[in-house]
């Protein structure tokens, strides 16, 4: 007993090196775990601080897109078109150690996919929510009539409560309650407060919001957002839609135009002055007596029966409105078919028959609306005239970036107005949540070099 109590009581020297080598190695495997947890906080650190630097390079990027497209298009030899994409950077543009693209659409084709198409975006080849009609509206691809009524009760200035249609009744039962607004939309985002504006009719299958196909919007419900596999894009409501496009009601040059309702002296000194007494006679007796009721230059085109060429030599002079701007015109030269198919006169057919007619025009053939005419006949021709125009004065840049290494993506959406003479920017969003945008062949290509 004795024994076995010496023992306990007065352990060997050994045994206290057992004990001290144990406490050695636990505090030793503590350190190690204590650096180890230091060393991969500052990794994060690092690799934080790291992603901020090529975000910030990636938003100056955006910058500089911003600041070459505003000199683009304040220095156009052509103001008031969409410029030509071969006159400014528009693909994998370096700005020091970022680089930025600006992501565009390709015209009319909807089952483009791996790259997008690049380049400025006209606002007047989008149907203007706040001045379409009813039946404009309804005709485009998606809508429902409930929601093309509720967007007419929501701009108008009344509370009269159109069929089908919301008012302040409706809105002001919802869970966050408001009036409805009785005014013009300032952005196309603004629809979302639209009753019936949901979601899937705004946006479709283009969850990213690039104008093409990517594969997680073709393969059904694998992927989100959900879509029927078809191999075609639905891009939603709001790629056929804006609030911004307006137009001067001026010349090229400045000067006012003639009103053809109300100005008939001065527009038959504009004929005389240009074709001759003789022929300005045969022009105006061809146009009729009625020339208060004609209601666009396209109009007073066809019924003249004057010759395209003439056509062309005095479009820019006339109108058939009064004040300062026009608002709403749909340029023949650059709207989708889903668009011109809304425009009255038009339809989906002849519609179609512009987009192809359109690819085989030069540049200066668009110029005039003398080629619309020739596809939709005098008849659609008086009914659509209202509606036209062959002139953008407002650019739509969707401009992504990248800082170095392809880290750090950012992404812009900058609405450019140059109907007051100077180009600016009048409406800027982040669509950096969107996603990535820049197609498969990008990512593939920065994943790829990264490794090497």
């Amino acid at each position: 007993m004795s024994r076995i109590t010496n023992i306990i009581l007065h352990p060997r020297h050994g045994s206290n090196r057992g004990v001290t080598l144990i406490l050695v190695m636990g505090i030793s495997l503590f350190l190690v775990v204590v650096a180890l947890h230091f060393s991969h906080s500052m990794l994060m650190e690092y690799s934080s601080s790291d992603h901020d630097v090529e975000g910030k390079e990636a938003s100056q990027a955006i910058e500089g897109a911003r600041r070459c497209i505003e000199y683009v298009l304040n220095n156009t030899e052509n103001p008031g078109f969409l410029p030509d994409t071969e006159s400014y950077d528009r693909e994998k543009v370096t700005v020091n150690d970022a680089t930025y693209w600006l992501i565009g659409r390709a015209d009319d084709d909807l089952t483009r996919k791996d790259e997008p198409y690049y380049g400025l975006v006209s606002e007047a080849s989008r149907l203007n929510v706040n001045t379409a009609t009813y039946e404009m509206l309804l005709a485009l691809p998606g809508m429902t009539a409930d929601l093309a009524a509720a967007i007419i009760d929501w701009r108008d200035p009344d509370s009269d409560l159109t069929a089908g249609g919301a008012e302040s009744e409706y809105y002001l039962l919802l869970d966050e309650s408001y009036n409805c607004k009785n005014g013009p939309l300032e952005s196309v985002e603004e629809l979302r407060l639209i009753m019936g504006a949901d979601y899937d009719i705004l946006y479709g299958e283009d969850e990213n919001r690039n104008g093409i196909l990517d594969p997680n919007e073709d393969d059904g419900e694998t992927l989100a957002p959900a879509d029927n596999t078809d191999g075609v894009l639905d891009c939603g409501l709001v790629e056929y839609l804006t609030v911004f496009s307006r137009e001067p009601n001026k010349r090229k040059d400045g000067t006012d135009r003639i009103n053809i309702r109300t100005q008939r002296r001065e527009l038959e000194n504009l004929l005389q002055e240009t074709f001759g007494a003789d022929r300005a006679a045969q022009l105006l007796q061809n146009a009729g007596p009625a020339m208060g009721a004609i209601q666009s230059p396209l109009e007073f085109y066809v019924r003249s029966r004057m010759t395209p060429a003439e056509f062309t030599q005095i479009e820019d002079a006339l109108t058939a409105v009064d004040g300062e701007f026009v608002n709403g015109l749909v340029d023949a030269g650059t709207a989708p078919a889903a668009v011109l198919a809304c425009i009255p006169g038009v339809g989906s057919d002849k519609a179609q028959s512009l987009v192809t007619t359109r690819r085989s025009k030069s540049a200066q053939d668009l110029e005039s609306l003398a080629w619309v005419a020739e596809i939709l006949g005098e008849e659609g021709s008086i009914q659509a005239g209202p509606h036209l125009t062959t002139r953008s004065y407002q650019f739509m840049a969707d401009v992504a970036a990248v800082g170095t290494n392809g880290h750090g993506y950012r992404r812009a959406l900058m609405i450019f107005d140059m109907s007051g003479g100077k180009a600016g920017v009048i409406y800027r969003r982040d669509m950096s949540r969107c996603g990535w945008a820049l197609g498969e062949t990008v990512w593939l290509n920065y994943r790829q070099a990264e490794k090497q």
